[in-house]
């Protein structure tokens, strides 16, 4: 099981699934139509790490965060 946190305005509860890389969890929240748009523009960390391949491999116990684009002002 990997732990998903939603960050910001996402507003989401996090949650836990199976999954082995990151492609089976952009799989599998590509499935909402809200975050749908969402992880399209997300940043993605993996243990707090960011990472840009849907290719990384997960193991039990990793946290992965979405981190929506921010503007500062």
């Amino acid at each position: 099981m990997v732990r998903i946190e939603f960050l910001g305005p996402i507003q989401r509860e996090s949650l836990e699934i199976e999954a082995h890389t990151l492609g089976d969890v952009a799989d599998i929240l590509n499935q909402d139509q809200e975050l749908k748009e969402w992880i399209a523009t997300s940043a993605v960390a993996v243990n707090d790490t960011l990472v840009s391949s849907l290719d990384v491999v997960l193991k039990d116990g990793d946290k992965i965060s979405l981190l929506p684009p921010v503007c500062g002002g």
